[in-house]
């Protein structure tokens, strides 16, 4: 059976490297007889801001985008996350969808007398890559990479899905094209690996 992988671009603009990550893993994925299907987080239309949380017992009208955008991530087998690190974690678009779209009811689903959610996301893996100008020991070390923890605990692991693999490309501004091709080469082999 084919797997679908769903690839979403958490930088606002497609002339980044982050869109030249996607497109290398989607080159490999499509190559293993994937099926690929694209969101473009800046290009889609919603408000970033969860203006209320659950203040009022339900969230906030989803737009069309954001229902569209819960429907791929249902059908996909696989995510693919590629976003910059901007002051220390991913834009806010980037940060707004999320907020936004895993909601009660679609990305977890809480019970009385139970002290954690029940997870409607399991079954789901994702890989999650992220570019900075940090340089990455210096990420690992220092900073100990806390992003990562939140996206696994926090956000994604709280919601079901296993495994969690991350991919670091750092530091940007000072990468030669000779390691960009090494890097987007790597990521066309993810690809093909379908993880």
């Amino acid at each position: 059976m084919k797997k679908n992988i769903l690839l979403l671009l958490g930088h606002p603009s497609d002339q980044s490297f982050c869109n030249a990550l996607l497109e290398a893993y989607q080159k490999g994925a499509e190559s293993a007889g994937a099926n690929c299907k694209i969101i473009k987080i800046a290009n889609l239309e919603f408000d970033v801001n969860l203006a209320d949380g659950y203040k009022k017992g339900e969230a906030m009208q989803l737009e069309k985008d954001l229902v569209e955008s819960q429907q791929l991530i249902q059908w996909a087998d696989h995510l693919v996350l590629v976003y910059p690190n901007w002051w220390g974690f991913m834009p806010a678009v980037t940060k707004g969808f999320f907020d936004r779209i895993f909601l009660p009811g679609f990305a977890f689903k809480n019970h009385s007398g139970k002290s954690f959610p029940e997870k409607l996301l399991k079954g789901k893996s994702i890989r999650i890559m992220v570019t900075m100008d940090t340089p990455k020991l210096w990420f690992y070390l220092i900073y100990r990479a806390s992003q990562y923890q939140i996206l696994k605990d926090i956000i994604f692991g709280y919601v079901g899905f296993d495994p969690i693999r991350f991919s670091t490309f750092g530091f940007i501004r000072k990468s030669t094209d000779e390691l960009r091709a090494k890097w987007l080469a790597e990521v066309k082999q993810l690809g093909e690996q379908l993880k």
